[in-house]
């Protein structure tokens, strides 16, 4: 049921402070054992969700999305809502209850907001109203943000399927499946991604396969998990594309460059752990166990590693997880604790800003005329933060 709510009073924090991986965000700036020069202020935040009696580690693993044509930010929580945002001040607009949590953002295309849910329906909304456009029932938990390309939306399912469906009226195309294998693997899917009329996405199995967009019929898959065994050979990375290159990742056994019509092997690393990759000029950066890499995209020579996890009583904490963006010339990096600000040449951090028990989902950044460059963050706690960038990285 869609709800028009009346203006909420959000709290704006004016400002904001660098903080050590490892600090509370309220201790004072002269405690801080780390400063930087001010990168981002925080224009303003919107709590969307409430801390459950018995949660113990909340997680938020959807991205926002933002409409290039009205800058208005949709969000999928794990309340299973989906809710549409005021850029100018937060404010919810409209909001619309699903069956089940959701773990992939909204994907926003020529006015219609696409959802994919956790109980199973990929959706189809209209951004300025709310009003439901068209349900596919997939009967599978979808995880990836849909992808839109020549008429049809792609979605994929935590049961290793790929769904194709009409962008106009949610008709079913086709669809792909592998099956799951038998030993171990890691929470998360690939999102599919489409280049010169194929799909290419990676799967549980260990295989990439590269399918054509108009059948879904298989024209090239490749086995990426090579060193033997049944245990975490997922290749849950999205695809990357670049100049006739298929760049994906293995988490057991590293990152490969694929030529990307026909599959043959061009360069592989032996540096596993690995869930997501981002290129930018003619460098990979990866994300995962941890931390985050960044390596010659020609060669696949590593260039840098920084380790972004917390060493405490406990241990090391494998935080650095499944998602990366790029912001006015930093590599944004989620955290269990906080959000990392990287040069990008150098790897070195610039500043770490906890906004309240870490993040899991990649920030989307925005830039228009009126609000400026902006970058969106949905805290683990289920609060959007409009962080206005005022600095720019390397």
């Amino acid at each position: 049921m869609i709800r028009r709510l009346l203006p909420a009073v959000a709290l704006v924090i004016a400002g904001c402070k660098a903080i050590p991986l490892n600090d509370d965000p309220t201790v004072p700036r002269a405690m801080a054992h780390v400063s930087f020069p001010a990168i981002y202020e925080v224009a303003w935040t919107t709590p969307l969700v409430k801390l459950g009696l018995l949660e113990y580690q909340p997680s938020e693993p959807a991205s926002p999305a933002v409409d290039p044509d009205t800058e208005r930010i949709f969000v999928t929580t794990r309340d299973g809502f989906v809710r549409c945002l005021s850029p100018s001040d937060g404010k919810v607009e409209w909001e619309f209850k699903t069956k089940g949590r959701f773990v992939s953002g909204p994907t926003v295309h020529r006015g219609i907001v696409y959802v994919a849910g956790g109980d199973g329906v990929l959706y189809a909304f209209r951004a300025l109203s709310g009003e439901s456009v068209w349900q596919f029932k997939a009967n599978e938990e979808l995880v990836t943000s849909p992808t839109i390309v020549d008429g049809k939306v792609l979605v994929a399912s935590q049961s290793e399927t790929v769904f194709a469906v009409d962008v106009e009226t949610g008709a079913w195309i086709w669809q792909y499946r592998r099956d799951a294998p038998s030993g171990f693997t890691v929470r998360g899917t690939s999102r599919p991604v489409s280049a010169d009329g194929l799909v290419y996405m990676g799967f549980a199995d260990g295989y990439v396969a590269a399918l054509e967009l108009a059948t879904g019929v298989a024209s090239w898959e490749k086995r990426l998990s090579v060193t033997g065994g049944t245990q975490f050979l997922d290749v849950d990375t999205t695809p990357v594309i670049a100049e006739g290159h298929l760049f994906v990742a293995s988490y057991k056994d590293g990152v490969s460059s694929l030529d990307a019509k026909t599959g043959d092997l061009q360069w592989s690393t032996a540096h596993g752990g690995l869930t997501a990759l981002l290129a930018r000029g003619n460098v990979l950066f990866a994300t995962g166990d941890g931390a985050l890499s960044a390596f010659d995209m020609g060669k696949g020579r590593m260039l840098w590693s920084l380790e972004l996890s917390d060493r405490t009583s406990k241990g090391k904490g494998v935080n650095a997880g499944r998602s990366l963006t790029m912001s006015r010339g930093y590599v944004v990096v989620p955290t269990s604790t906080s959000l990392a600000f990287v040069e990008p040449t150098s790897g070195k951090v610039r500043s770490m800003w906890n906004p309240g028990r870490g993040v899991t989902a990649a920030p989307t950044s925005a830039s228009s005329p009126r609000f400026g460059n902006r970058l969106y963050v949905m805290s683990n706690l289920g609060t959007v933060f409009a962080l206005q960038m005022v600095s720019t990285g390397g």
